[in-house]
């Protein structure tokens, strides 16, 4: 994804609203709804009112409602009848429930990769890391947020299988909505290191090392999850996309 930063402009009641989001595509406010989420400006539950979307982004609301379908289908919001949309609230429960099944669908990958990965593949999982570092030592939010659950969609794009792949796409963007809603306040990823060793697990096509690597991994990304944290959120879209 390519995230879009907006500096601002003065509308017609001599507010402040933000320039650069004139003539924005759909992908660039699903986007920017994504990353509101993931830095915790955008509460969990709060209504996505196509009016004052389309106001904030000066688009259509046709384009609007275009934004929270493709929203909607990567379970970050919910559109309910003669409602409207919210921003999904996953429970303590459905945030253990995903990652049970992210630790099958893991394993499974990994075992997959340890008997097919070919150098090629090896060579874009390093490319891949090596921008994580990057990303982490100029501390570049969006691109650790983006590379971190980025990496675990490129492994399952490297086992060859569609519907591995499609699974760990719901996954991974259920997981960006749960660490959002839940995760301690200055953590946004377990850094590259980890995913080096999981790559180099792989590459010495050792199953062992990288499935328990994997399940590690896992572990301290859930164990940075605090229950009983009270978030602080506004429910002011326009300051949220400010």
């Amino acid at each position: 994804m390519t995230f879009c930063f907006a500096s601002s402009f003065v509308n017609r009641r001599g507010s402040k609203v933000m320039a650069e989001w004139r003539g924005v595509s759909t992908q660039q406010i699903v986007e920017k709804v994504w990353l509101s989420i993931a830095e915790r400006r955008l509460r969990p539950g709060v209504q996505l009112k196509e009016e004052k979307m389309a106001e904030i982004f000066d688009v259509s609301r046709a384009r609007i409602r275009q934004a929270l379908a493709s929203l909607k289908r990567e379970g970050l919001v919910d559109i309910l009848p003669n409602r409207g949309a919210f921003v999904c609230k996953p429970t303590v429960g459905e945030a253990r429930d995903v990652f049970f099944v992210r630790r099958t669908v893991e394993r499974c990958v990994v075992e997959r990769l340890c008997r097919s990965a070919t150098q090629t593949d090896f060579g874009r999982l390093s490319d891949h890391v090596d921008k994580e570092r990057i990303a982490n030592a100029g501390n570049i939010t969006t691109d650790i947020i983006k590379l971190s659950g980025g990496f675990h969609l490129l492994l399952a794009e490297l086992a060859s299988s569609d519907f591995l792949f499609t699974m760990m796409r719901d996954l991974v963007s259920r997981t960006s909505l749960i660490t959002a809603v839940y995760r301690k306040a200055d953590y946004f990823n377990c850094g590259p290191d980890e995913h080096a060793e999981i790559v180099d697990a792989i590459l010495q096509k050792n199953v062992a090392r990288a499935v328990r690597l994997m399940a590690h991994h896992l572990d301290h990304v859930e164990r940075q999850l605090d229950l009983r944290e009270v978030n602080d959120y506004s429910d002011d879209l326009s300051s949220v996309f400010a």
